[in-house]
């Protein structure tokens, strides 16, 4: 600072110095004018009035010089001291506090206040830094102005646009003469360079931070209408998939995601790791957190038609809690919600939490109760699996609802034959507020309002049509398999086994046994079954029986027989269900080591020694096994799909995959969840396979129409079949009129009644 004055000090001096030499001249060239007047007219009498009229001039000029010099001085002295008194007065307030001040005082010091009421102005308002740019630019042009008015002939308006000019290039004082004039311009063009270099800096900073807000995913999202998914996993993959077939149909959509996550590093870069084709649809990335109601509006989430909201893996509690919050986030938005809130739950027991402070917006789907009561349903049914693929996602065929007037006054007999690309399946009565029906019966008749739920490839590919010509459904002996005991091994444990154990023991019949199988203490086993809601003494058809082991060590998996289950369920264990390719080895070395062992118990088949596999090989010992009983596997990661799908040694269940296509399907259509819901419950209809006795003789020619009113004297709908030699079923077959000859050992699919 001291350095700073001195300098402008001698600066000073010297600018003073060089005025009064020029004043000098000034009074030296009136003298010389006085004394060439006062000569020429003495030389010259004739012109002695002309003569006197020029001393007169050069002398009003002279006195007209005084004042004009006076106002330049005061101009050049107005500049430096705009510079310099401030700078003075600041040090010598600050010199005199210190004086004042006691030694052991913490008060601060002015200068560092006056920083810090700076600081805090440059941070508090958006456009505090251009304005302070703005007006040390205009300082800057004034003061140099001043000071070009003091040392120049120019006037004031002339050297104002010359100190603009020093501003704006620095290299217009070249041609500038006289010391003075230099160095005032050298000065200006000096404060000019500094004041551009601050302009630069702030336009970058600028322009750095728009990119790291775009970056990061801070932007405002304008949208509407779009699909709004908050949170991360590892359904995001399958879920984003399904949503954009599901969108193929409209030409594409908008997918918005916002997790907290990294947006360009994490979330755009994992989403482009994803192997599948968008088909139009943009997907859009978003960093925020949808507890806060600022970032959620930063997504519109007002304008979204759904909302899913995934659950976040760990403790299952934790992530239901979050859902929770998330849910009374949504529902404090002030402008309201368009769309309908899918909630993914990982307890059954928090649903009706959920429900409670969601009311009508929100639709929930329980992952762990679903996977659960999938894996039963494929263990009493091997390959049901597949069918339930099929259905769920979008890329085959799935559940639509649409209203029909031209079925009104239709009985559901008719309308069952009434779509050529559809097979309808249950009614949503408006008279009933709504109420979804699957499955009704044949006399119901079609009202004003009523909704006709079908199973088709697209809502677009399927309309009624005028009913065909059949033949008359002939009686047929309706067929009633009796139920046998069943026994069924469930290895690993489960945070809902619990309510696994009460479903199977509606499925089973009396007198079948449900062995456990994990490495949790008996004793830990009842108590946590007890703490889970199981009531042991409400089991009437199942026998509960412990053993305790670990499913990865074969010693412990021979002590069991093996050979002699019905089905096998092995679970994602609780202990290590956080990590899903850990979990996912864990499964698969338990199936194969149960396949092994139940290879080596049973006799070789002649059957598999004629067929591709030779007898002693490990592939052809599983198949053999197989055959035996029914072992499905909770899978998780999707990459384990294919070494199952490969091996073809267990109807495995993709808990993720089918997880994520239920979300979607319900994302794009809340009524969706309803039929699910009893499709997996206890009670009501499900998916059932049905062997072709129950609906015709060997060999009849009959087409899937016909088949399909064979099928309701069981008062079930036949929604696909699969032939003898076909590996998957065909759900909603494409020609329905055309007659074929079925075989026995075709099988039907049908949503029945549980029996």
């Amino acid at each position: 600072m001291l350095s700073l004055q001195a300098i402008l000090l001698c600066l000073a001096s010297l600018l003073r110095r060089n005025f009064s030499l020029h004043d000098q001249v000034h009074h030296l060239r009136g003298q010389l004018a006085a004394a060439t007047a006062k000569l020429q007219s003495c030389i010259i009498v004739m012109d002695s009035s002309l003569d006197m009229s020029g001393m007169f001039s050069y002398q009003s000029d002279d006195d007209s010089s005084v004042p004009s010099r006076s106002l330049k001085n005061f101009s050049l002295l107005l500049s430096l001291s705009a510079l310099y008194v401030p700078m003075v007065i600041l040090k010598y307030i600050d010199l005199l506090s210190k004086l004042r001040r006691p030694q052991d005082s913490e008060e601060v010091a002015i200068n560092k206040r006056l920083a810090y009421r700076v600081d805090i102005f440059l941070s508090l308002h958006p456009y505090a830094k251009p304005l302070v740019l703005l007006v040390t630019t205009l300082l800057l042009i004034g003061l140099g102005g001043l000071a070009l008015y003091g040392v120049t002939e120019d006037s004031l308006s002339d050297c104002l646009w010359l100190s603009w000019t020093f501003v704006a290039d620095a290299g217009n004082h070249a041609n500038v003469e006289g010391f003075g004039p230099k160095l005032v311009s050298v000065s200006i063009s000096i404060g000019g360079m500094l004041i551009f270099a601050m302009m630069l800096g702030l336009v970058t900073d600028s322009i750095s931070e728009k990119f790291d807000s775009l970056r990061k995913g801070r932007s405002e999202v304008i949208e509407q209408s779009h699909t709004l998914i908050l949170g991360w996993s590892d359904k995001l993959g399958s879920l984003l998939n399904q949503i954009s077939i599901a969108n193929e149909s409209l030409g594409g959509g908008t997918i918005v995601v916002m997790a907290e996550r990294d947006k360009e590093e994490e979330m755009e870069a994992d989403i482009a790791k994803m192997e599948f084709d968008l088909k139009g649809t943009a997907v859009i990335c978003r960093s925020g957190s949808p507890l806060i109601l600022a970032d959620l509006k930063k997504v519109s989430v007002s304008k979204a038609r759904a909302i899913v909201v995934l659950a976040v893996e760990g403790n299952a509690d934790q992530s239901d809690a979050r859902a929770l919050r998330i849910v009374l986030s949504l529902t404090g938005v002030k402008e309201g919600l368009r769309g309908h809130i899918v909630v993914e739950l990982s307890d059954l027991d928090n649903e009706v939490l959920v429900k409670l402070v969601g009311g009508d917006l929100v639709e929930t789907v329980v992952a762990h109760d679903v996977i659960g009561r999938l894996m039963i349903q494929c263990a009493r049914q091997p390959g049901l699996a597949q069918i339930w693929e099929d259905i769920l996602g979008f890329e085959n065929c799935e559940f639509y609802i649409k209203r029909w007037p031209q079925l009104v006054g239709m009985q559901f007999e008719d309308v069952l034959i009434s779509f050529p690309d559809a097979v309808p399946c249950g009614v949503k009565m408006a008279a009933y507020g709504g109420k979804i029906i699957l499955n009704p019966d044949d006399c119901y008749v079609m009202q004003e309002g009523d909704e006709v739920i079908v199973i088709a490839e697209d809502d677009d590919t399927y309309a009624p049509a005028p009913l065909p010509k059949v033949k008359e459904a002939v009686y047929i002996d309706i067929v009633r398999h009796e139920r046998y005991p069943q026994k069924i091994l469930l290895c690993g444990m489960r945070r809902d086994i619990d309510d696994m154990i009460v479903v199977l023991d509606a499925f089973l019949a009396p007198g079948s046994e449900l062995w456990m199988f994990n490495d949790v203490l008996e004793i830990d086993r009842e108590r946590k079954l007890i703490e889970g809601g199981l009531d042991f003494s409400r089991l009437e058809n199942v026998t509960l029986v412990h053993r305790e082991g670990n499913a990865v060590i074969r010693r412990h998996l021979e002590s069991l027989p093996l050979e002699s289950f019905d089905s096998i369920l092995i679970l994602a264990d609780e202990s290590v269900e956080d990590s899903a390719i850990q979990a996912d080895s864990r499964s698969l070395a338990t199936l194969l080591l149960i396949r092994d062992t139940q290879a080596k118990r049973l006799p070789y088949k002649e059957a598999f020694r004629g067929g591709s596999f030779s007898e002693g090989s490990w592939m052809g010992d599983m198949l053999q096994a197989s055959d035996k009983s029914v072992i499905i596997s909770e899978i998780l990661d999707p990459r384990t799909k294919n070494l199952l799908a490969m091996s073809k040694i267990s109807d495995y269940v993709l808990s993720n995959e089918l997880v994520s296509m239920a979300l979607a399907m319900v994302a794009e259509d809340r009524q969706i969840n309803y039929v699910l819901e009893e499709l997996f419950a206890e009670e009501g209809n499900e998916l059932q396979i049905r062997q072709s006795d129950l609906y015709l003789r060997e060999d009849e020619e009959l087409n899937f129409f016909e088949v399909m009113l064979r099928a309701r004297q069981r008062k079930e709908v036949v929604i696909g079949y699969r032939l003898e030699d076909a590996e998957r079923a065909i759900i909603n077959p494409p020609n329905k009129v055309s007659r074929r000859r079925w075989s026995r050992k075709d099988v039907f699919v049908a949503i029945a009644e549980k029996e």
